[in-house]
């Protein structure tokens, strides 16, 4: 289980249910609209929040993907063994080897499923979790800056041939996302900005 290559996929599979353009185009004939492009892969993948959670993920998962090394390696060993020892091994020991591999193998298959399972499902909370973060991003910058249409250049679904790079908006969508939510450095956590604090009262100053 290679668990950043199925956190790069488990965002590219995300980025094609974003955008999409029926969902996008209502507006796109209005009068002045613009048109912009964005790699939604590459966004939530490149924000603070999502490489944040990458890390957590990996971090999470990685005694896991140790101990399914382990008994991978513990089966390539006793196979080895037992293939080097055809001709000066005891039919018991032949038989205790071939049992053992047997049963790790099985249990190499179960736990090897189980954890691909709680991977992908702990993968998916967090993509929902900045997908909708993003989208509504995205929504607020489109229609603060007269978007009529926004293309996904990351989705099959959204091919583009070609695009300027004067209107991809990845890099500003990425940069009002760090903004609206930042990353505490100590704890990892994202939060919303703090309002501002009122200015002080000069003394004297009666009270509203």
């Amino acid at each position: 289980m290679r668990l950043r290559t199925i956190w790069a996929v488990g965002v590219a599979i995300l980025a094609t249910t974003l955008l999409t353009p029926a969902a996008w185009s209502q507006t796109a004939a209005a009068p002045g609209m613009k048109f912009g492009v964005i790699n939604v892969q590459a966004a939530i993948q490149t924000t603070a929040e999502g490489k944040l959670a990458g890390a957590e993920l990996q971090s999470q998962f990685a005694p896991r993907q140790t101990e399914l090394q382990n008994m991978q390696k513990q089966i390539q060993d006793d196979d080895a063994r037992l293939r080097a020892g055809q001709a000066t091994l005891g039919d018991e020991e032949k038989f205790r080897l071939q049992r053992e591999i047997d049963t790790l193998q099985r249990s190499l298959q179960r736990k090897t499923q189980d954890a691909t399972d709680d991977f992908n499902q702990a993968q998916q909370d967090v993509l929902n979790r900045l997908g909708r973060k993003l989208i509504e991003i995205i929504d607020k910058y489109s229609k603060e800056n007269g978007y009529g249409l926004i293309l996904d250049t990351s989705s099959q679904q959204t091919p583009v041939m070609y695009a300027a790079n004067q209107i991809d908006i990845t890099q500003d969508i990425v940069r009002l996302y760090d903004q609206s939510y930042p990353v505490k450095a100590s704890t990892g956590t994202p939060t919303p900005k703090a309002a501002p604090k009122p200015a002080p009262v000069a003394p004297g100053t009666p009270k509203p």
